[in-house]
């Protein structure tokens, strides 16, 4: 299929960039492509501009400064699942990276595009809200910082304002966090049907703080305060997950969960409280504890 006619620009700064969102409203951010491109081959957007933001040098590369590991929004999906500094401080984020796609779409994808784009099957809103990033966004008003649990609004919907532009996400570094990410991909086409972003820090093998993302459930990626409730202060053995587990539908309605070719709401609530206890188990073994 081929998208219907449009003008391409390219942008050579952030500040030119905004200049023609200004000029051009309602026009399309162009990064990596991989999530926009395919929605104007099916027809299901539409844009009469392009604004192509690659060439911004100043939204590439990964900084960090011992509190903060920052992602400029063009930072490939190859690059975040690499890099030490990500691992070291939001493992789930590098670890949510690499599962996204094949080598070619790895190398390819950008971060910010991805969570611009908000695909509730997309692996990266559930790391993002398990890591507690930052969004920060530059408008024709100057820089702002949308904390990641005020984000992400709908199916394709976020924060970001239609004349602003996202260009990096901050990560707190925690190393003392424990994390993972685990999904069930789709057969077709490799997103999540569900996943479950978690990071933990312990203490013991008590849970002192969690944070659960969830991407693939409902049309947004969300946080389960439930389980996040159910493990705070607890020792985080079998019983516990399971427990936890059993509670992982609690903060979704049922008029919520996406129903569709892929999977029936029903079996992406069962596949949510399995994969919750699957990435749970995963926490616990990998910070050496013994749940069964």
């Amino acid at each position: 299929m081929y998208p219907d006619e449009f003008d391409y620009h390219r942008a050579e700064s952030v500040e030119d960039a905004l200049e023609l969102l200004a000029e051009h409203p309602g026009a399309e951010i162009l990064a990596g492509g991989h999530s926009l491109l395919p929605t104007m081959k099916s027809g299901l957007a539409s844009p009469d501009h392009l604004v192509d933001v690659g060439g911004v040098e100043a939204m590439k590369g990964i900084e960090g400064d011992g509190d903060t590991v920052s992602l400029g929004a063009l930072t490939t999906y190859a690059d975040a699942a690499e890099s030490d500094a990500v691992r070291e401080a939001a493992g789930v984020v590098a670890e949510a990276a690499h599962e996204i796609g094949d080598v070619q779409v790895r190398n390819r994808g950008t971060v910010g595009g991805n969570v611009a784009h908000a695909d509730p099957a997309s692996d990266l809103p559930g790391a993002m809200l398990a890591a507690d990033a930052t969004l920060v966004a530059r408008g024709p008003d100057g820089e702002r910082r949308i904390g990641v649990d005020d984000f992400f609004e709908g199916m394709y919907a976020t924060a970001l304002a239609e004349d602003e532009l996202l260009t990096r996400i901050e990560l707190p570094s925690r190393p003392d966090v424990v994390g993972t990410y685990a999904k069930k991909p789709s057969p077709s086409s490799g997103y999540a049907m569900v996943g479950i972003a978690v990071a933990a820090t312990l203490d013991g093998g008590v849970v002192e703080s969690v944070r659960v993302g969830a991407n693939g459930v409902v049309d947004h990626g969300v946080r389960l305060g439930a389980v996040e409730e159910a493990l705070a202060g607890e020792s985080l053995d079998e019983d516990t997950i399971a427990a936890a587990a059993d509670v992982a539908g609690d903060d979704v309605e049922d008029w919520m969960v996406m129903d569709d070719t892929q999977a029936s709401a029903a079996f992406r609530m069962q596949l949510l409280s399995v994969y919750t206890e699957r990435a749970l188990s995963t926490v616990a073994d990998r910070a050496g504890l013994v749940t069964a």
